[in-house]
């Protein structure tokens, strides 16, 4: 059962950010999303923690396709590849990416409406890798009994 929510969450969320990071490097599905993800980037991008840290500025058109490209890589890896370390890899990045989303929208004092969807794709991902924790360490410790039982 679980390793069957587990692939339907990984495609479901592959499928997603696929999508969403489209939508951040093209205007190809969408003129006017593209539009406002254009405009909105260039907040988040006076915002970007290393920006502030270090006085390093980054260009809002480099930072948009860079996390459009980052998400798109990161989608097809847990949608299409079936290597579990590339999965928690990508997992690990759009955790990290969708952090960096909520505390953007909350540096430019973004509505709750807007941050909410950033919240949720953050506790699927937190999600979608808790599930696979305890599938793996249940493998294990059926690993473990078996060998057990043989040594009996």
């Amino acid at each position: 059962m679980g390793s069957v929510v587990l692939k339907s969450l990984s495609i479901l969320l592959g499928l997603f950010f696929i999508f969403v990071g489209i939508l951040k490097i093209s205007c190809y599905l969408s003129k006017d999303l593209h539009r406002d993800m254009r405009k909105e980037y260039v907040k988040y991008a006076k915002v970007f923690p290393f920006s502030q840290m270090f006085g390093i500025k980054i260009p809002a058109k480099w930072y948009r396709k860079l996390i459009g490209c980052s998400e798109i890589i990161c989608g097809i890896a847990l949608a299409f590849i079936p290597k579990v370390f590339i999965k928690q890899m990508a997992n690990i990045i759009l955790i990290i990416m969708m952090m960096l989303s909520v505390y953007s929208h909350y540096m430019i004092s973004d509505r709750f409406e807007r941050i909410a969807p950033a919240l949720v794709f953050l506790f699927m991902l937190v999600g979608r890798m808790v599930i696979e924790w305890q599938i793996r360490r249940q493998s294990f410790e059926t690993n473990a009994e078996i060998k057990t039982h043989k040594q009996d």
